[in-house]
């Protein structure tokens, strides 16, 4: 994170190799998230619910360190796009969580993940390309298990997550400040999550906490925010979509995982896709 020096490169337009290299570490700082999530379940006793309203709090509390001296007046030019931004926010997690005991995970992943590109591409009215194409493929079969279900509410929920993630993304592609959007969409996405607000059971929960808001969201969404100012949003999403490849490589090293070799296909399709989208 930098500092409120003009010569920050949060604060100006990125050559298109260092926006790419920005959504990159986004993405894998996203890829940890999932994970992290699960050690505060376990080791916290939070509900999803409640790690979602941390996530952001615990992100807005990382950022407020850094926010310019400028960020009202930005805010004040512009009040709806912040408010919308972290309304976004708030229901890409909520719809997850909640489509996640209706339609499983691998469900609810490929279609609050797999949709957003979709969606946005639509809404841009960019063309679709193969690299986007390809790369929903390969996440449906990195995320397939077979254990999902048909359940309309949770299909409505996990779309309704992807429409969240898809708000937020066009709303700042050409944000003036990603720190102060990433601040102030964080606030708004907090204050809609308190009603499911909880503390934690232990002292490591408040370190994961400290973690999951500093790396997977406060950092993650800045470089994310800049890198947008320079990519198209559509392809931004599809390099987001490390994530799931991420999470899913966390799951095998640490946590002693095994993927099938659909999975293992499916996350290297992801990969290429991604580079194919760098060539472009």
């Amino acid at each position: 994170m930098c500092e409120h020096h003009p010569e920050c490169p949060m604060h100006h337009r990125l050559s298109t190799r260092r926006a790419f290299g920005y959504v990159v570490i986004a993405g894998l700082a996203w890829g940890t998230g999932g994970p992290t999530g699960a050690l505060l379940s376990q080791y916290a006793g939070l509900s999803p619910l409640a790690i979602s309203f941390w996530r952001l709090a615990a992100a807005a509390l990382w950022l407020a360190l850094f926010v310019p001296a400028s960020s009202r007046v930005l805010v004040a030019a512009s009040p709806l796009r912040y408010v919308f931004s972290g309304a976004g926010l708030a229901v890409c997690q909520l719809g997850y969580f909640l489509a996640i005991p209706r339609v499983g995970v691998g469900v609810a992943t490929v279609i609050a993940l797999g949709a957003a590109p979709i969606l946005i591409t639509v809404a841009t009215r960019e063309r679709v390309t193969f690299a986007t194409c390809a790369a929903v493929g390969g996440l449906v079969l990195l995320t397939a298990s077979g254990s999902g279900s048909a359940n309309l509410l949770g299909i409505a929920a996990a779309v309704a997550s992807a429409a969240g993630y898809s708000l937020t993304t066009l709303l700042n592609r050409n944000t003036p400040d990603p720190i102060t959007t990433a601040f102030v969409g964080f606030v708004v996405g907090a204050v809609i999550l308190l009603p499911f607000a909880a503390l934690p059971t232990t002292a490591v929960g408040w370190l994961l906490i400290a973690y999951f808001g500093l790396v997977p969201t406060a950092l993650a969404y800045t470089l994310f925010y800049s890198g947008l100012r320079t990519l198209t949003a559509s392809t931004a999403s599809v390099i987001a979509l490390l994530e799931p490849v991420v999470a899913a490589a966390i799951g095998v090293f640490a946590f002693g995982e095994h993927l099938t070799p659909m999975a293992l296909a499916g996350g290297v399709i992801v990969l290429l896709a991604v580079a194919a989208r760098a060539r472009s």
